[in-house]
């Protein structure tokens, strides 16, 4: 006999393009890059096949093999076929150093947009490739180690076997920095680094941290003769021997399972000097801006897919009579979590645009995104965890299931603001930016002022934001508050400049005001909900 029936579920979101997203079609055609070779990598990533391929990296985590069956020690890392899998897709679509060799003027906006689109499947490996991606500008400031690497870091080839680099038609970077005693403090680390007088070092001391640690190469920092310098360390010696790299264990973290972070000790390690000695922060600091641009992109990604995954259920699913989507408060909470979602997507996309003029030779531009990205790294990536229990809820119970994959995107929230420096880290990085050169935040401000004229709201918010500069002598201890305000007032003029209307009247209507912010779902009775819920929701 059958007991019941299954009705009032929401099919499942699949066979869908990723990349049919309102903001990030807006911001390509704005810059005149083509939509196809995006379109091609969010049909990729809307498939069942791409999917399946998520759940599989994030079930069968990676495995730490430290020894061979004979007592070798081999300090692998074994991964399913569908890390791989994804890792190779992920160097096809050009996601990791390509676009730093690309003739493309908009190679790094196009890299953001397929990122955006591809990340839905799986953060975890996005991790390596994003640190592939950094490493190449690092690279750059040594003529003879660029020419060793970076064509290979921007080939379409993934190859994941332990080997000789230069060997290899394509390999990964990764970056190991982070100690015990220091974190965010690279200064304190105490790793050592000794010339050996072969243009070589000798590298000895532990890492706290080192994501991906089976890439090729590890950009590492350590104390040599002159201070802390930023090295090079290959997996694998030129002359074909593993380099004395002992990968301690995995993290078991709260999210990222596909990503093996792990913990590893230098014992008398090989490495390649990156930069004079002493410099290895300035060095290293082009990877870092990387990175942030990638955890400020990543975690407007979970916002855009959560908020995708929540329109689509409530389209669906009826309660109390009336589809969920029809009932007033739910199409607050969806029309107030699609405006966060695009505001953030709009800031990262600026960002990568942002990156193609500096490589250009625009300083205005480079200026810019040196603010810009230590501002928006430290908003949207503190708004994500929010958005992501937000959204996971409209989902009620249904939400709380592994199943529906909304846990994964809650685990995985708060890691954007995490990595590359917390929140406050991010804060004070914006101000160092302004005192080492204070003409970037007038800079900004010129660029906040092309939107005046166009929003009473704003022109008030903005105003309000320069005077809380007037003062600079508590400005640390109100640097999550300027910052923040800093990276609303970004939104703001993107999305007035170049968004949808509704969405940037929902947003000026609410964000600029102090009383909004504690939860989603208090926009204004005004506000064209159903021209924000319509951008927001995926077309399968």
């Amino acid at each position: 006999m059958q007991t019941h029936t299954v009705f009032n579920q929401a099919p499942a979101l699949v066979d869908f393009n990723t990349a049919d997203y309102p903001p990030l079609r807006e911001a390509l055609t704005r810059a005149g890059a083509p939509l196809d070779e995006v379109d091609r990598v969010g049909i990729v990533a809307g498939s069942a096949e791409a999917i399946d391929l998520g759940d599989r990296v994030e079930t069968n985590q990676p495995v730490l093999r430290t020894h061979d069956r004979f007592g070798n020690r081999i300090d692998e890392v074994t991964y399913d076929p569908a890390y791989h899998e994804l890792m190779a897709r992920a160097f096809e679509f050009g996601l990791h150093g390509a676009p730093w060799v690309s003739g493309d003027p908009n190679a790094h906006l196009l890299r953001a947009a397929k990122f955006s689109a591809w990340q839905v499947v799986d953060a975890g490996h996005g991790c390596p490739v994003s640190m592939t991606y950094s490493a190449v500008p690092a690279l750059q400031v040594d003529a003879e180690l660029a020419a060793r690497f970076v064509p290979l870091l921007s080939t379409d080839v993934y190859d994941p076997e332990l080997r000789v680099p230069t060997e290899k038609r394509g390999i990964s970077a990764g970056m190991s920095m982070t100690e015990k005693q220091g974190g965010s403090d690279v200064r304190a680390n105490t790793t050592a680094a000794t010339p050996l007088g072969d243009g070589t070092y000798r590298i000895v001391g532990h890492k706290w941290f080192t994501s991906a640690p089976m890439s090729d190469i590890l950009l590492t920092l350590a104390q040599a003769p002159e201070g802390l310098t930023c090295f090079v360390l290959p997996r694998v010696l030129p002359d074909g021997t593993r380099n004395a790299i002992r990968l301690q264990r995995l993290k078991d973290k709260l999210g990222n399972k596909s990503n093996a972070s792990s913990e590893i000790e230098y014992e008398d390690a090989i490495g390649w000097r990156l930069g004079e000695e002493g410099r290895g922060v300035r060095t290293i600091i082009e990877m870092v801006n990387g990175t942030r641009l990638d955890c400020t992109l990543g975690s407007a990604t979970l916002m855009k897919h959560g908020v995708a995954l929540a329109a689509h259920h409530v389209a669906h699913r009826a309660a109390f009579g009336r589809t969920l989507i029809d009932q007033p408060l739910m199409r607050n909470v969806i029309a107030d979590l699609a405006i966060e979602a695009e505001a953030a997507t709009t800031a990262a996309l600026w960002l990568a645009g942002l990156t193609d003029l500096a490589r250009a030779g625009n300083e205005k531009a480079a200026a810019l995104r040196r603010i810009g990205l230590a501002v928006s790294k430290y908003y949207v990536c503190k708004r994500a965890p929010a958005h992501a229990a937000e959204s996971l809820e409209c989902l009620g119970g249904n939400g709380f299931v592994e199943e529906s994959r909304m846990p994964r995107l809650f685990r995985e929230s708060p890691l954007g603001s995490i990595w590359e420096g917390s929140g406050n880290v991010a804060a004070l990085d914006t101000l160092r930016a302004i005192g080492r050169q204070p003409e970037t935040l007038e800079i900004l401000f010129d660029e906040l002022g092309t939107a005046t004229g166009a929003d009473r709201r704003y022109d008030e918010f903005l105003s309000r934001l320069k005077a809380q500069f007037a003062n600079l002598e508590d400005l640390e201890y109100r640097a999550r508050t300027v910052v923040g305000d800093l990276a609303v007032a970004i939104e703001a003029s993107l999305l007035l400049r170049f968004g949808d209307s509704a969405v940037a009247d929902g947003f000026t209507g609410s964000r600029l005001g102090r009383s909004w912010g504690n939860v989603f779902g208090t926009l204004d009775p005004s506000i064209d909900t159903a021209a924000v819920i319509a951008r927001a929701t995926p077309k399968s």
